[in-house]
């Protein structure tokens, strides 16, 4: 079965028909020709998939295209102003938050998604006073971003490349 959709994909609205079973993953890599987001585990589980979906980080391969119909998508593509990098593309380029650079993209786009959540207080498993203002530590970054995974082990430069762009 088919349905038409339409998304905004890194400002630029964009419609399309897809099979009601399409991820926005496949709708985006497939139908819309973005190449950020990357088929890492096509299950959830690393994270190279990650957008922002309306301001909140998604993992896309989990997610239907048909269930975001009108949703605001921000690949890492589209993070940029122009020419202007997004401060934490900057910062993963200045702390070498990357090897191979396959989990780069879904790793900005979580670390921005992240620091929006902790901005507005959300708690992570390792956060102690849940009335006090979040306070990202490296213990709480790395567990805030613990569904992204690297397999070249960067995990150190993103975590010093993340604490650039706390607030």
């Amino acid at each position: 079965m088919e349905a038409e959709i339409a998304l905004t994909v890194d400002g630029t609205r964009r419609s399309l028909s897809v099979d009601t079973r399409t991820t926005v993953l496949d709708a985006l890599r497939e139908h819309l020709g973005a190449t950020s987001p990357k088929k890492g585990c096509d299950h959830g589980q690393c994270g190279a998939c990650t957008v922002l979906v309306d301001g909140r980080r998604v993992t896309t391969c989990l997610s239907l295209a048909v269930a975001h119909d009108g949703a605001e998508i921000t690949t890492a593509e589209g993070m940029a102003d122009g020419r202007e990098l997004h401060p934490m593309q900057r910062s993963f380029l200045d702390h070498d938050g990357f090897q191979c650079g396959y989990c780069t993209p879904g790793q900005v786009c979580s670390a921005v998604g992240m620091l929006a959540e902790a901005e507005a207080g959300w708690p992570s498993a390792v956060t102690d006073d849940l009335t006090a203002p979040v306070e990202l530590d490296e213990a709480e970054i790395r567990e805030r971003m613990s569904g992204n995974l690297c397999r070249c082990g960067a995990y150190s430069n993103i975590v010093a490349a993340i604490r650039e762009n706390v607030r």
